[in-house]
């Protein structure tokens, strides 16, 4: 441990030290007086304990605590009563039956002698009575009343002005289609137009959100689902191209395209219908028709391309002269298609609607070589077979029955329906339901005695000719300002519901009362009346 040296002691020490300095070194013959030389010498240590450590110490303090004790209890619980119960049923009492008096035979069957003829008068009798033709007895409840359910649109196409040109249905009757192009005015060949598909099954439905969009370049004039690729879709341009979209592949939609060749329409396509193939049932081909005189079937090959499999085209100078036609224009040799309809019962015979308005009954199987300077990659063949009279104008839509093979309707801008039989020129009815242009008609799926109308004045006019057949049944207001309704379609599969287009941009979706989705009594034995007591 190191001393510590008193304050006197360190100031010895010190003048010590000095003067031990001053005489260190070489030895000086100087007096006293004179310091010597300086020499090295070794000193004690000197140290000072510091105080600042003990007083600034570290400091520490312990502290403790405590819960509150947790109180804690056992307790049990016992039942102190049980009761035991037994059911036993009472013994059975035997209980004794009337007595049944044995019949008289021989008197019931005088009785039944003596009734004999009355009975078997009255039975003739009510064989005989039509007091209820037509009764079916309904369990369901009826609705009355003919309802919108949906109105659909794409707001750029409406932003565009363009109008609701096709509908279509798909094989599971989930999915609407529509075509949206423009009607008309002006030359509409390179606007932009669009396909929309919504599905009404669709929980959270959007009404202006359509489930899938496809942007086309030119206008649609019209489109049709695949017969059973649900998500399939043809469709027919105002620059006469066709073109087949799969609406499941919405960053690349385009199957096959017919693309602009000699083969190509030149006018626009009106319709477009998916066909079987003559040996591969399970196989479509898409034929298309335009205002170019051209009635043209397409196949879908490698490379996204449709190619022509075959054709056929309207002369003039071959139309069957059964009928007398308007004389054509001096040069004119086409007669220009804008609506066809094939038959229910036979494949290969449908039916075309002409600009001059006169229906034209065409086979796929005809032979006869078209007269015609249009360029093909194939044959092109007459089809005409019988010609129809005509109406007032032309024919903008046509349907044949699924009930019945011999008859179908017609609609023209004369604002008429007529009820043609294929074995007659003349129609069995004419029924006028418009002052304006009628865009569309349609049989019922499920009724054989009801079809729906499109008119240029914004009606949907239902018809059910067993009860009149002169005025509609149901005729419903699509559009408030009469803006024309160009299409409409009902649905195969959901039969209550039919849908329609206008020149708003909007697609309405209709329920239908029960009415016209449940079949009456003898309906079709009433069709066949019909077609046979007006064509004798």
């Amino acid at each position: 441990m190191a001393t510590s040296a008193q304050p006197g002691q360190l100031g010895l020490a010190g003048s010590a030290g000095t003067e031990a300095l001053a005489t260190s070194g070489t030895s000086s013959t100087e007096g006293p007086e004179r310091p010597g030389p300086l020499q090295d010498e070794t000193l004690g240590v000197a140290s000072v304990p510091s105080q600042w450590r003990g007083v600034q110490g570290i400091r520490g303090e312990t502290k403790s605590c405590q819960t509150a004790s947790i109180a804690t209890a056992e307790a049990s619980v016992q039942a102190r009563k049980h009761v035991d119960a037994e059911v036993q049923t009472e013994v059975p009492e035997l209980v004794s039956l009337p007595s049944v008096p044995r019949y008289n035979g021989s008197r019931l069957a005088a009785f039944l002698r003596k009734v004999e003829a009355m009975v078997t008068r009255e039975l003739n009798k009510n064989w005989q009575s039509h007091a209820f033709d037509g009764f079916e007895v309904n369990w369901a409840e009826q609705q009355q009343t003919v309802t919108c359910l949906h109105t659909l649109s794409y707001p750029p196409a409406q932003g565009q002005g363009l109008h609701v040109t096709g509908v279509s249905w798909n094989t599971t009757g989930s999915v609407v289609a529509c075509a949206y192009g423009r009607l008309g005015d002006g030359d509409w060949s390179t606007l932009k137009s669009f396909v929309c598909t919504w599905n009404l099954d669709r929980r959270g439905l959007n009404p202006q959100q359509p489930s899938a969009v496809v942007e086309v370049p030119s206008a649609v004039m019209c489109l049709a689902f695949h017969p059973t690729q649900p998500a399939h879709v043809a469709g027919g341009l105002y620059s006469g191209e066709v073109l087949v979209w799969d609406m499941s592949r919405p960053e690349d939609p385009l199957l096959w395209r017919t693309g602009l060749t000699d083969d190509t329409h030149t006018d626009p396509v009106y319709q477009v219908v998916w066909l079987p193939e003559p040996r591969h049932s399970h196989r479509f081909q898409v034929l298309s028709v335009a205002t170019d005189g051209k009635v043209l079937l397409w196949q879908g090959v490698g490379a996204g391309r449709l190619q022509l499999s075959a054709g056929f085209a309207l002369a003039v100078q071959q139309l069957p002269r059964n009928t007398k036609l308007k004389k054509p224009s001096r040069g004119e040799t086409e007669v220009g298609a804008t609506a066809v309809a094939f038959s229910n019962f036979d494949p290969s015979l449908f039916v075309l609607g002409t600009e001059g308005g006169f229906p034209l009954k065409c086979s796929l199987m005809a032979e006869e070589a078209a007269v015609t300077r249009m360029p093909s990659s194939v044959p092109l063949r007459a089809p005409a077979q019988f010609t129809f009279a005509p109406h007032g104008g032309p024919i903008y839509s046509l349907s044949c029955s699924p009930f019945h093979r011999n008859l179908f309707l017609s609609a023209g801008t004369d604002g008429h329906v007529h009820l043609y039989s294929m074995l007659q020129a003349q129609p069995l009815t004419s029924l006028q339901l418009s002052h304006k242009y009628l865009f569309a008609v349609r049989w019922s799926p499920v009724r054989p005695l009801v079809f729906a109308a499109a008119s240029g004045g914004g009606d949907v006019q239902l018809f059910d000719l067993q009860k009149s057949s002169q005025k509609p049944s149901v005729s419903v207001k699509q559009t408030e300002d009469e803006s024309p309704v160009y299409c409409l379609e009902f649905n195969c599969q959901q039969t209550q519901l039919l849908a329609a287009g206008d020149a708003k941009g909007t697609v309405k979706v209709w329920q239908l009362s029960s009415e016209f989705t449940e079949q009456g009594a003898r309906e079709t034995e009433h069709l066949d009346q019909l077609a046979s007591e007006v064509a004798s």
